[in-house]
């Protein structure tokens, strides 16, 4: 019973989508490291032509913004006197990517937004692939770096915060990017920086923990968004789609962060949810989100699970076989996220899971529903 109602209040609001204004609409693809891995080739001239497509696949489809991940892991895809480590295969002397994106997808009207892990070092606990051409390399073996599961820049740090800043400073004074966006990894643990937050409370007034972690992170995001607006860039983060864990776990202040001028220009929640999943059924979600932009200013644009379509999802309990049952899902998302008041448009990730070689059946019906109401 409470699924055909929930069917039943889905067709009425998608029926009833009061959104007019599409020419607007953000309509985005993420490109991660891991697309770069597979068409950035050692034949420069091919990866040339593989970006081409990549573009033209985009722009047929009717998509107006590619995310593109520069810095995924303390390296760039971009000429930088910072961060001088280079994706993984790619040579000191390869084209610069970032710029080639940025002036293709220029040409064909499409917007181009620098995707950034701020903290994130590596994904394995390796350190002895951190060469010296990174600004990690002078702080191995020492509380700058923190590993576990994976190898972090300890945020508490003012020299990493300056590493940070620069660094976004360095793209916007080099690139025509339209848009920074931060991913969701930010605090990597707890117990990163202990030692400087009990000199901290040595010194100053006594904050808790969890108020001195936020406020970390919350200095950092305001001097980033200070450089961007300075530049006309817009500027966002794409925060898990579960707002506690933001809040309790990775210290992503996004009550303050939408209550404000100061922080962000849009946000980009990471709602992988279907509307049958038990817990965190997409269109609570994605309400809750809208409800908690306070700042009028500031865009919601919703980032989609095309990755889940034809996949069990074991976190849903009794939605676990929605997105294998269902190849319409991310249409109705969009369709449900057009009435609400904050919304801009939507992202999906990732490209693969959109043109891959190795889309399931599932994710082309899901990309052709989708791409239907993109006309």
């Amino acid at each position: 019973m409470k699924k055909i109602l929930i069917i039943l209040l889905l067709v009425f609001l998608i029926i009833n989508t009061g959104f007019t204004n599409k020419k607007e609409e953000i309509r985005g693809v993420f490109i991660s490291y891991i697309e770069e891995k597979e068409y950035l080739t050692n034949d420069q001239e091919k990866s040339k032509i593989n970006i081409k497509e990549i573009i033209n696949n985009i722009k047929k489809s009717n998509y107006n913004l590619i995310i593109l991940q520069v810095r995924s892991n303390c390296d760039s895809i971009y000429k930088s006197n910072i961060f001088k480590e280079k994706l993984d295969g790619l040579s000191n002397d390869y084209f610069d990517v970032l710029d080639y994106f940025i002036q293709e997808s220029h040409k064909k009207g499409i917007k181009v937004y620098a995707w950034i892990n701020p903290y994130r070092i590596r994904t394995t606990i390796d350190t002895s692939s951190i060469t010296e051409l990174s600004p990690a390399y002078k702080y191995l073996n020492t509380d700058y770096i923190y590993i576990n599961n994976g190898i972090y820049f300890n945020p508490s740090k003012k020299e990493v915060e300056d590493l940070i800043v620069e660094g976004v400073k360095e793209i916007i004074d080099n690139y025509e990017v339209d848009g920074i966006l931060f991913d969701d990894y930010f605090y990597p643990g707890d117990d990163v920086d202990i030692k400087d937050y009990n000199e901290y409370i040595e010194k100053n007034e006594y904050v808790d923990p969890k108020t001195y972690h936020l406020n970390i992170i919350n200095r950092m995001v305001k001097r980033v968004h200070t450089i961007c607006k300075n530049k006309n860039v817009l500027f966002g983060i794409s925060p898990d789609g579960n707002i506690s864990n933001n809040y309790d776990y990775l210290y992503a202040d996004i009550y303050k962060w939408l209550d404000s001028s100061d922080y962000v220009d849009y946000i980009m929640p990471q709602i992988y949810y279907g509307f049958f999943n038990e817990s965190k059924p997409f269109y609570n979600i994605v309400h809750e989100w809208n409800n908690y932009i306070k700042n009028k200013d500031i865009k919601l644009i919703i980032a989609l699970a095309m990755y889940k379509s034809g996949n069990y999802d074991k976190y849903a309990k009794s939605g676990e076989y929605e997105w294998i049952n269902s190849k319409d899902i991310l249409k109705k998302e969009v369709l449900i996220s057009r009435n609400l008041k904050q919304y801009n448009g939507f992202s999906i990730f990732r490209y693969d899971n959109l043109y891959g070689n190795n889309i399931n059946d599932n994710q082309k019906e899901e990309a052709n529903n989708l791409h239907q109401i993109l006309n």
